[in-house]
C-alpha cells in the first residue's frame, strides 16, 4: 500500500507589491482566489491532510482554506520557518510531504504527482520541481551531478559557473515525512537576511547521507505572483489553459483569445462560442448550444440546444431550459426560461418565470422592483407578450394568454385571456400640417431670440 501524501501550503506572505488590502493569495484568477487553485490541484492527489500556513490575523485566508486546518507563522522568518510551523499538524505522518506555495496557482496536479512518484522511486529524502528558464537570473539554481540534486544556490550567491546553469528552482518540494521534522529543525538562519530557507533542506539531507533529486517541469507552470502585473500574466496563462481544455472537450470557439472563462465553467459537447464572450462563476452550458458574440453570462445553467445572443446578459440565479432563445440586448436576472421559450429582442426579465413555449416581445420589461422589494412575474406556458409591454410584479399571466403590444399590465391575466393595458388612440384628420407649421414658427422665433441676445452681448 502506498504511503499517504500530506500537503503544506505556504500562504503567509505579506504581498506588499500587490499594493492591496486584500491578502495576496485571495486575489482572483478565473474568478477563483489563487489559493483555491492551489488547494484544488493538491486535493486531486487525495492527500491524507492539507494544512495552510498563514500570517497572524489572516482570518479571510483561513476561511479560504476551510475545511482544511491552518497554522500561524508567528513572524516572517523565511520559508523554512513557515514549513516548520506545520509540523504539529503533520505529527505521525510518515508518507511524502509536498510543500507548495499559495501564490503559485499554475502548478498542475500532474507535476505534483510526478514529483511524488519520482521521490518514491528514487527513495529520495528531498525532491524539488525545477524548470529550464529562459532568463534564469532571478532564480535559485539546481545543481545536479550524476542524476542527484547536490545543492540549491540562490542567484545572488552563485559563482560564474553556477550562474551559467539554467535549471532553476520552482520552490515546490517533496520531503520524506519520516525525516521532515529533523531536516526542518536543522535549518539555521546564519545568512544576511537572518531567515530560515527551506532550500537548505537539500544540503542538510545530503550531509546526513540521504538522497535528493530534481524533477523537470515546464517553466509556464511555476510563475509566482507578486504584483498586479504578474497577476495579469497568470490570468492570461490560465485562460489559455481553460480555453484549450474546453476545445479539446468538444467546444468550438471562433476567436478563443476573446473568450473569458471561470475556473468552474462547464460545457457540454458541440457548444459554439462567438467572440468576446465572458463566463462568470457558476455557469453550465448544455450540449449543442450556441453563444453568439458579446454575451455576458454568470450564475446560470443553460440547457441543450439554446441560442444566446448576440449582446445578451444573463445574471446569477437564472435557469435557461432546452431550446430557449435569448436574443440581442436581452437581460435575465434570477429568471427561469421554460423549454422553447423565446425573448429575442431588447427585453429585461428580472425575477420572472417564463413558461414553456412562451414568446416575449421586443421591449418587454418585467417590472420587478417597487423601490422597497423585488417581486416575481409568473408567465404560464404558451403565452404571447406583445412588444413594449410592462409587466408590473407581482403578476401572474395564465396559460395561453395574450398581452397586446404596448400594454402596462398590473393585474393577473387568466388563462386564454386577451389583456389590454394602454391608452386609447385618438386620430385627428388633417391636423398634421397645422401642427408642423406651428412647430416650425416656434423654432424660428427661438432662433431669432437667440440671435438678438448674442448681438447685445
Amino acid at each position: 500500500m502506498k504511503s499517504p501524501i500530506a500537503v503544506v501550503v505556504l500562504a503567509a506572505g505579506a504581498g506588499t507589491r500587490m499594493k492591496s488590502a486584500l491578502p495576496k493569495v485571495l486575489h482572483p484568477l478565473a474568478n477563483l482566489p489563487m489559493v483555491a487553485h492551489v488547494l484544488a490541484n493538491a486535493a486531486a492527489l487525495k492527500p491524507s491532510r492539507i494544512v495552510g500556513v498563514i500570517a497572524p490575523g489572516a482570518t479571510a485566508v483561513a476561511e479560504a482554506f476551510a475545511p482544511h486546518p491552518t497554522v500561524v507563522q508567528s513572524k516572517p522568518l523565511g520559508t523554512g520557518h513557515a514549513a516548520r510551523a506545520a509540523l504539529g499538524v503533520l505529527q505521525g505522518h510518515e508518507g511524502p510531504v509536498l510543500v507548495v506555495f499559495g501564490d503559485a496557482p499554475l502548478v498542475t496536479t500532474q507535476s505534483l504527482r510526478r514529483l511524488v512518484a519520482a521521490c518514491g522511486k528514487a527513495r529520495a529524502a528531498v525532491g524539488v520541481l525545477g524548470f529550464t528558464a529562459r532568463d534564469p537570473s532571478p532564480y535559485g539554481r539546481l545543481i545536479v551531478e550524476g542524476g542527484e540534486l547536490v545543492k540549491i544556490v540562490e542567484s545572488k550567491d552563485a559563482d560564474a559557473a553556477e550562474r551559467a546553469v539554467d535549471f532553476c528552482n520552482s520552490g515546490v518540494m517533496c520531503i520524506d515525512g519520516r525525516l521532515i521534522a529533523t531536516l526542518l529543525g536543522a535549518i539555521r538562519n546564519d545568512n544576511v537576511k537572518r531567515e530560515f530557507y527551506l532550500t537548505d533542506a537539500v544540503r542538510i539531507a545530503r550531509a546526513a547521507g540521504h538522497k535528493a533529486i530534481a524533477v523537470a517541469g515546464e517553466e509556464a507552470e511555476f510563475q509566482g505572483i507578486n504584483s498586479r502585473v504578474e497577476l495579469a500574466v497568470a490570468e492570461q496563462a490560465l485562460q489559455q489553459r481553460l480555453r484549450q481544455a474546453a476545445m479539446i472537450g468538444g467546444v468550438t470557439m471562433t476567436d478563443p483569445g476573446t473568450v473569458w472563462l471561470s475556473a468552474d465553467t462547464k460545457f457540454g459537447t458541440d457548444v459554439t462560442i462567438g467572440p468576446n464572450v465572458r463566463f462568470g462563476p457558476g455557469v453550465s452550458i448544455g450540449a449543442d448550444t450556441v453563444i453568439k458574440a458579446f454575451c455576458d453570462i454568470e450564475g446560470v445553467r443553460v440547457g441543450r440546444g439554446a441560442i444566446i445572443g448576440p449582446f445578451a446578459r444573463i445574471r446569477p440565479g437564472s435557469e435557461v431550459a432546452d431550446d430557449v432563445h435569448i436574443g440581442n440586448f436581452v437581460e435575465l436576472k434570477a429568471t427561469r426560461m421554460g423549454r422553447g421559450a423565446k425573448a429575442n429582442h431588447l427585453a429585461y426579465l428580472g425575477d420572472a418565470d417564463i413558461g414553456t413555449g412562451s414568446n416575449i416581445g421586443a421591449g418587454t420589461i418585467a417590472v420587478n422592483y417597487d423601490g422597497f422589494g423585488k417581486h416575481r412575474t409568473v408567465i404560464g406556458p404558451d403565452v404571447f407578450i406583445g412588444s413594449n409591454s410592462s409587466l408590473v410584479a407581482p403578476l401572474k399571466v395564465g396559460r395561453g394568454a395574450n398581452v397586446t403590444a404596448g400594454s402596462v399590465v398590473t393585474e393577473d391575466v387568466p388563462a386564454d385571456a386577451l389583456a389590454f393595458g394602454r391608452a386609447r388612440q385618438v386620430t385627428k384628420k388633417g391636423r398634421a400640417s397645422a401642427l408642423r407649421a406651428k412647430l416650425r414658427d416656434r423654432a424660428a422665433a427661438a432662433k431669432r431670440a437667440a440671435t438678438e441676445r448674442s448681438g447685445k452681448n
